[in-house]
């Protein structure tokens, strides 16, 4: 005897906690089946961020009955240890390699809070006279200028981890289920689809999470989705396109073969993804004799760790990845890629004049060694810097892509001399071409589609396109706090 239906338990509803007119803070909470899942809980980047950080998921961490993470870029996963301090003991659903990846970001992100908030406090303390300090009185301020989170909390976090594979559906309650596809964004990236209800009486709600590029190298294109009843999709880059992988080629030679001679190439990455495809293209270059041998450095713990998982997963990259990567460890002398770990390791690296390619994090100059690389290279007209991804507002990346003539680092000021590439050819996230032709996947239009993940004039002209390219009626621009129920 077949089993009953189960219904939809009420209205679904769905609030817009983060990425909602600008990229980063990723966070959906759906309440549906009686249940309340948070999808995605990522850090905010660029001004103010600390303090939306600290106000970011303004509920009830323990009435959360579960997480379901896209994959561990911390804009989508960094705010997990904050959600558990408070008290979320439920689990937090991810596939195994971006559970993988969280257990180096997540204790990473961290370290950087607690070293954030020690330098912060000495900073404070070399401002304060003698004499105010032999009476410290904790304050509100004292206690906002701690870590937001500490590594003891981001270990809580990686507990609550539990992996789903790719195409399981994975109930959550009577009538209220989840499955992951693939995204093609990073290893590990995943599009969420939760099935409401069951039998003829499902419907179903999309999570685009972050899209990648179709036909680009190490990853698969991302999976169609053939239905929706509710859709929620990305829009990074929705306004525009990005160039052809040959002519993105073609330009990065050009930048190599022109600056190396003289001066270095500093390439600010995303640890996680960025890294291991520009080492993808710099090899493919090196192998077709584009450009002259290459020493790359990759000064980042964070993405030697990130790149030793996804060898891990070599059976899930393509062909063309597996092959290039055995031909890199074959000649040696075309292409020297080199790790390094300690402090010391990449203070050495400042002593290079010329003819280094120094891959850093983080992406958007905003933390980690990139920072002292380009301290040393900006100033340098014989340099280049090249950016590869989206430079969110607010950040020293942007400024820097913005034309800035001087930025402050360390407190400090620094000329920019070095000449600014920007490459967008080689970024994970799909164009507004690529969105569009995931979108036109869907055998009919879902009946409400909100764009989320763009700042708020690039998610209004994404929206825009959908209902003129695709000629779907509901397409709306949601923003941060709205609360709106789908199904009535």
């Amino acid at each position: 005897m077949a089993a009953e239906p189960v219904p939809a338990t009420g209205p679904a509803v769905l609030t817009f906690l983060g990425a909602a007119g600008e990229v980063t803070g990723s966070a959906f909470l759906l309440e549906a089946a009686s249940r309340r899942v948070l999808v995605d809980c990522g850090l905010f980047q660029g001004p103010d961020a600390d303090a939306k950080n600290r106000a970011a998921i303004a509920l009830d961490a323990r009435a959360i009955d579960a997480i379901v993470l896209t994959h561990a870029h911390i804009d989508h996963s960094g705010l997990l240890p904050l959600v558990v301090q408070r008290g979320y003991r439920g689990p937090a659903y991810a596939t195994q390699a971006t559970a993988d990846l969280l257990g180096v970001m997540l204790p990473d992100a961290a370290h950087i809070q607690e070293s954030n908030a020690a330098a912060g406090r000495e900073k404070g303390l070399r401002a304060t006279p003698m004499r105010a300090r032999r009476a410290p009185r904790r304050s509100d301020a004292d206690e906002r200028e701690g870590p937001l989170y500490t590594v003891h909390d981001a270990e809580a976090a990686l507990r609550r981890l539990a992996t789903v594979d790719y195409g399981v559906a994975h109930r959550l309650a009577p009538g209220l289920a989840f499955t992951f596809r693939n995204a093609g964004h990073i290893l590990g990236s995943a599009i969420a689809e939760f099935a409401l209800g069951s039998g003829d009486a499902v419907r179903r709600i999309v999570f685009s999470g972050d899209l990648g590029q179709r036909g680009r190298p190490v990853l698969p294109d991302p999976e169609p989705v053939e239905q929706a009843d509710a859709l929620v999709v990305e829009s990074t880059y929705g306004n525009r396109l990005h160039r052809p992988l040959d002519a993105t080629l073609d330009e990065l030679a050009a930048v190599l073969t022109a600056t190396l001679p003289r001066g270095n190439v500093v390439v600010p990455a995303f640890a996680v993804g960025r890294t291991q495809e520009v080492l993808h293209v710099l090899a493919e270059l090196a192998k077709a004799a584009r450009v002259p041998p290459l020493t790359v450095y990759v000064d980042s713990p964070l993405a030697t760790a990130a790149t030793a998982i996804t060898s891990r997963y070599a059976p899930q990259l393509d062909r063309d990845t597996r092959d290039l990567a055995a031909w890199q460890q074959a000649h040696p002398e075309r292409l020297r890629v080199l790790f390094t770990e300690s402090p010391q390791d990449s203070m050495r690296i400042n002593a290079v004049r010329h003819g280094a390619v120094i891959v850093a994090a983080s992406g958007m100059a905003e933390g980690g060694r990139v920072r002292h690389h380009l301290r040393h290279n900006l100033p340098r007209a014989e340099c280049a810097i090249v950016f590869t991804g989206f430079q969110a507002r607010g950040t020293l990346g942007r400024a820097i892509v913005d034309g800035a003539r001087e930025v402050r680092l360390f407190g400090e000021p620094v000329p920019v001399r070095a000449s600014v590439h920007t490459i967008g050819g080689l970024s994970a996230h799909a164009d507004q071409a690529g969105l569009l032709a995931w979108l036109g996947g869907f055998r009919t239009p879902p009946s409400r589609v909100f764009v989320v993940h763009g700042e708020r004039e690039i998610s209004v002209a994404f929206a825009a396109a959908i209902r003129e390219r695709l000629g779907w009626p509901s397409v709306e621009v949601p923003a941060r706090g709205d609360r709106i129920p789908l199904f009535t």
